[in-house]
């Protein structure tokens, strides 16, 4: 079935794209206003789109009423924000800082969580995830007519716990890390150690092995 999503409402084309796009890694944003006000919310609408520079990107969707959810006030307000990984370990802290407080409610401290003090930005991380990403804000966009906004994050400093990284081969051991990624529907996830591995294809292997069977 094909669908032309041009036409159909914002709610609808979110329900379908989201049930699809599987599955979504997890940014664990802690954010903070000019006043020091922390924020701490997940959002799966995220990935790494460069190296040069080390760029990520969140998609922030508006309020309900309009307007800027904390998050995405915060970072227009300040320009910094952390970025930390979900582990499964995390999962259930992670879920209740989706609660739908006001902006002055400190969800760290309500999900018992502990805050790591960053190295180079004002926002602090997350101090039990296994990864975390000190960002500054790169560039905005806001499509026309929109209640969203697009955020390119420039990663300025990184951390990555000691037990899952090989410092002097800048080896991650992505399985260990135990990370848990959004799926379709309201409360979905799935976790990431089911695994399979295909080399990548060479070019002058494949022409080699076509060239022998031509001649054969």
């Amino acid at each position: 079935m094909d669908f032309a999503l041009a036409e159909m409402a914002t709610q609808d084309r979110y329900k379908l794209m989201a049930s699809t796009i599987l599955p979504r890694p997890i940014a664990w944003v802690v954010s903070q206003d000019k006043a020091g006000t922390l924020n701490a919310a997940p959002y799966s609408f995220f990935n790494m789109v460069s190296a040069d520079p080390p760029l990520i990107v969140l998609g922030f969707l508006g309020r309900a009423g309009g307007g800027l959810k904390d998050s995405a006030a915060n970072i227009a307000e300040t320009q910094e924000f952390t970025i930390s990984l979900v582990s499964e370990d995390d999962a259930a802290a992670m879920n209740f800082t989706c609660i739908d407080a006001p902006p002055e409610f400190d969800e760290i401290a309500a999900a018992g969580l502990e805050p790591r003090p960053s190295a180079v930005v004002a926002p602090p991380q997350i101090a039990s995830a296994p990864v975390s990403f000190e960002c500054r804000l790169y560039e905005t966009i806001v499509p026309t007519g929109s209640s969203s906004s697009i955020v390119l994050g420039e990663v300025v400093h990184m951390r990555i716990d000691d037990r899952f990284v090989d410092a002097d081969r800048l080896h991650v051991d992505g399985p260990a890390l135990g990370l848990i990624g959004r799926m379709h529907g309201a409360g979905w996830y799935t976790r990431t150690g089911d695994l399979f591995q295909m080399s990548r294809p060479v070019f002058a292997d494949y022409a080699a092995a076509k060239h022998q069977g031509d001649d054969s």
